[in-house]
């Protein structure tokens, strides 16, 4: 649980109109503290794992699986950091990164081209990130790709001669605890499902959000869960 410290966070707001209550350890966790975290589907309680979990694999797709076996746990399979990556005006952006095939780089070169380097001074693994294709969602076939940022395909990298902006994602906090993603090339899609289909091995995609607002509707919605709350269902999280 978050102690008395951190009541200067109870108001955070973060990427939309609802503010972030201090009982969201989850949320907050994976915002601010870029903490690893499960994101659970709020429709069937399934989560979020890269297709391929090796970390030579920068084709592959994001499904949904509905249980957790021994391989994806011991690759981190199921594990997400939400890395800071700017800003779009005032609204903050974020990679999707898995932590399955993370690499730990190499100590700097002298030209120091290490790829920068964390607050404790060693240099920050490269994760794969969620990547969106310039053309979606137009057709399903237009779905996602989860990897390095110089590996993935020609139509997964940045549209207007920016690397990332294929791969930012605005995350918004929707009123029922949960989260819902947004990629900022397609302002009026959000992280679904193709043929807007949850169920195990669903292949995500993006879906027009027919809501016509950033906080979605519940069948696009995850809730990130923390390692100590991977067994709690997330309607009894916060009751």
């Amino acid at each position: 649980m978050y102690t008395q410290e951190r009541t200067a966070m109870s108001n955070l707001v973060v990427g939309g109109p609802v503010a972030v209550n201090s009982y969201d350890n989850a949320i907050v966790a994976a915002l601010v503290e870029n903490r690893p975290v499960m994101l659970v589907h709020a429709f069937n309680g399934g989560f979020l794992r890269p297709a391929e979990l090796k970390e030579e694999s920068h084709d592959k797709g994001v499904k949904l699986a509905t249980a957790l076996d021994p391989a994806t746990k011991d690759a981190q399979g199921h594990l997400w950091h939400i890395t800071p990556g700017g800003f779009f005006g005032q609204r903050p952006l974020y990679y999707i990164e898995s932590a399955a095939g993370q690499v730990t780089p190499k100590p700097a070169d002298a030209a120091g081209t290490d790829g920068g380097r964390g607050d404790d001074g060693a240099p920050k693994p490269q994760r794969r990130r969620v990547t969106v294709h310039q053309d979606a969602p137009k057709s399903t076939a237009d779905t996602v790709q989860v990897g390095l940022p110089g590996k993935v395909g020609e139509k997964w990298r940045g549209k207007n001669g920016a690397v990332e902006d294929t791969q930012l994602w605005v995350v918004t906090v929707t009123p029922w605890g949960g989260i819902t993603f947004v990629p900022i090339t397609h302002p009026d899609a959000i992280l679904g499902f193709k043929d807007h289909a949850v169920t195990a091995d669903s292949e995500v995609r993006l879906t027009y959000n027919w809501g016509g607002d950033f906080t979605g509707t519940v069948i696009n919605t995850f809730y990130p869960r923390l390692p100590n709350e991977w067994n709690v269902p997330y309607h009894h999280v916060f009751t």
